[in-house]
C-alpha cells in the first residue's frame, strides 16, 4: 500500500542563503586559544628584553638591549593576529574575528609606544632624524 508522502518542511540548509557559520563552541575555543598563544609569545618576547637588562655583576652597570628587535617580533604577532582574523572572517567565526582584531590593534598600540620610547632613548627624535651616535660631528651633539 502506497501512502502519500508530505512535502518536506522548510529546509534552511539548501538554497542561495545557506549558513556556513562556524560552530559557536569551536569559534570561542579557537579565539581563546589564539589569544593565549599570542600572549604567551609576547610575554616571552618582552620577558627576554627585560632579562637583558639584569646583570649579576655588581661592578658593571646593567644596560638593556635595544627594543627594536623585540618590537619586530611583536609586529610578527600582530601580523599573525590580523591573518588569523582574515581566515576566521572567511569561516564566519565572529568571536575569533573580534578577538583577533582587538589583539592586533592592542599589539600595534604597544609597538607604537615602544617605538616612540626607543626613538627617544636613541636620540633620533631630533630635527633631522639623525642620532648623535650615528653622526657624532653634528653641532647639536655637543
Amino acid at each position: 500500500m502506497n501512502l502519500p508522502v508530505a512535502p518536506p518542511a522548510f529546509d534552511a540548509t539548501g538554497g542561495p542563503r545557506r549558513r556556513d557559520r562556524a560552530d559557536t563552541g569551536a569559534d570561542i575555543g579557537a579565539g581563546c586559544g589564539l589569544v593565549f598563544l599570542e600572549l604567551t609569545v609576547l610575554v616571552v618576547d618582552f620577558g627576554l628584553w627585560f632579562l637583558s637588562g639584569i646583570s649579576l655583576d655588581t661592578a658593571e652597570p646593567a644596560r638593556t638591549d635595544s627594543l627594536w628587535g623585540y618590537l619586530t617580533a611583536a609586529a610578527g604577532v600582530a601580523a599573525f593576529a590580523f591573518a588569523a582574523a582574515l581566515v576566521a572572517a572567511r569561516a564566519r567565526a565572529v568571536v575569533t574575528v573580534l578577538s583577533q582584531v582587538v589583539t592586533a590593534a592592542l599589539v600595534t598600540l604597544v609597538i607604537s609606544a615602544g617605538a616612540l620610547a626607543q626613538a627617544h632613548e636613541d636620540g633620533s627624535a631630533g630635527r633631522d632624524g639623525h642620532s648623535c651616535h650615528a653622526v657624532p660631528a653634528r653641532p647639536r651633539c655637543g
